[in-house]
């Protein structure tokens, strides 16, 4: 009776709507919490080069540890909300954030914040970060992007909201304080993981006899996962038959050749972005401009990522624009990488509030598309696991950029070097999004010029190896084109 009104509870698909407005607005109060904290550390940067005496490069490993730890242990967060729950995940890593930060007030070395507030803080923004955004991308399919725009800008407003705040905090009640103050302002992620409440779609709940019968399982494979349905205790006591088989096929889009480009192009653009939220504050004050308009640059760029956020979502979510998302997203990583090319020679606050206007911008945009692209390459049934190895490889190049900046500025004696390295690798990595996207047209001209040849197309359709051999990097869509126009070729 239980597992038939189970089954009743299931959806065809995201409602697109309904509670899932309330699961945007928890996402929403999750990356204020979570990424707009984050960036208000810079904030912190020059208090704590004075309070411990240490050069550039060993103060920046604190923002880089807190970037790397919610990255590198994103997987962790979105194994918790598969097997667990989502809102047990995001409530245990709101303790763990506070935590961290109301350690940090208490601070005596760089050494204890790297451990505080770097690698516990950083834990529990990892805990509630991936599973919040993967729970909106199940609640949303054709206003996708909308939503995801909605939820994401919370980033933008928090950081417009909270860095004057936090100035006025550090100013009032020094850094210690500050940081105690946020570290109950962070105990609302537990509020937040209250809202996520679980969606059960009908692709992500086949039962084995679904899987077998329906032809999820290739045939090779039946014989194994019938062998695992009888011998796995766990599958009679979890609600989810199918949990061995999903578990086995959790990270397919591993191979995926579209989802490696995009991982390696995620790697130069998080190399690239990571140091200017860590050094256009104390940038803008080597330049002379005062600690009250340095703050105010963070919040210009704060509220124009809100504007990047939503109408790129919005945009991107129109007809005429929704098959152009992939090329949305490698323009707007590429007019960053612009930016940061430019800013070596922006040296006044008149010059420096346009360049945060474009960086805040498009540094929006292409945060919104970044869970659409991850969502389109692997679908939305792997989307919580994929979100947790995308955001995995930020870890390294967020962990690294910062103290390498801060070397290059402590060796050159100016930020000129450290900026057009972060320019050419976001800049890069939209040409090789670019690249990818070439050749898989030209693939696909090629495919097409074979089927038009009358004799080729007989030898290759006679037999299935050959054609695989021929092109053995296939997508899922190219398969599904092959097969099309073998069905029209028999049907002659």
């Amino acid at each position: 009776m239980a597992m038939a009104s189970s089954r009743r509870a299931r959806h065809t698909g995201p409602p697109d709507g309904g509670w899932g407005w309330m699961i945007v607005a928890g996402c929403f109060l999750v990356t204020i919490c979570t990424r707009a904290v984050t960036r208000c550390i810079s904030i912190f940067f020059v208090e704590f080069q004075a309070y411990f005496g240490q050069d550039y490069a060993r103060t920046a490993w604190i923002h880089s540890i807190v970037d790397c730890a919610t990255m590198l242990c994103a997987p962790l967060g979105s194994l918790i909300s598969n097997h667990v729950s989502c809102q047990v995940g995001i409530m245990l890593g709101g303790l763990l954030a506070s935590t961290g930060l109301i350690l940090s007030s208490f601070a005596t070395s760089l050494e204890h914040l790297y451990l505080s507030l770097g690698v516990l803080t950083g834990l529990g923004f990892a805990l509630c970060y991936s599973p919040a955004i993967a729970m909106v991308g199940k609640y949303f399919n054709k206003r996708k992007a909308l939503a995801y725009g909605i939820a994401m800008s919370g980033s933008g407003i928090g950081t417009f909201i909270l860095a004057p705040v936090v100035q006025l905090l550090i100013e009032q009640f020094s850094w210690q304080g500050a940081l105690l103050i946020l570290g109950g302002f962070v105990l609302n992620l537990c509020v937040c993981g209250a809202l996520m409440r679980p969606i059960s779609l009908k692709e992500d709940c086949k039962t084995a006899p679904e899987f077998l019968e329906q032809g999820y399982v290739p045939e090779t494979e039946k014989q194994d996962l019938k062998r695992m349905f009888i011998c796995s205790p766990l599958i009679k006591l979890w609600p989810h038959e199918c949990l061995c088989y999903c578990s086995w096929k959790e990270y397919d889009f591993l191979l995926m050749p579209g989802f490696m480009v995009l991982a390696v192009s995620v790697l130069f653009m998080a190399y690239g972005c990571s140091p200017l939220f860590v050094y256009l504050v104390p940038y803008a004050l080597s330049v002379g401009v005062s600690h009250h308009q340095a703050a105010f640059l963070m919040s210009i760029l704060g509220v124009i990522d809100i504007i990047g956020n939503i109408t790129f979502g919005w945009l991107t979510d129109r007809r005429c624009l929704k098959k152009h998302r992939y090329f949305c997203y490698l323009f707007a990583v590429g007019m960053d990488g612009l930016c940061c090319l430019f800013l070596p020679i922006l040296q006044s606050f008149p010059l420096l509030v346009p360049f945060s206007f474009t960086f805040g911008y498009f540094d929006g945009a292409y945060v919104t598309l970044i869970p659409v692209m991850t969502a389109d390459v692997v679908g939305t049934s792997l989307l919580s696991s994929a979100l947790g190895v995308v955001y995995f490889l930020h870890a390294i190049p967020y962990l690294v950029s910062p103290p390498v900046a801060g070397w290059l500025v402590d060796t050159t004696g100016s930020y000129t070097a450290s900026f057009l390295l972060c320019g050419f690798s976001m800049i890069f990595s939209s040409a090789l999004l670019c690249f990818a996207r070439l050749a898989k047209k030209i693939k696909r001209t090629h495919l097409q010029s074979l089927t038009g040849n009358t004799a080729l197309k007989e030898h290759i359709w006679t037999n299935g190896a050959i054609a695989y051999s021929v092109t053995a990097e296939l997508d899922q869509k190219d398969v599904e084109f092959l097969a099309v126009d073998t069905n029209s070729f028999s049907n002659r």
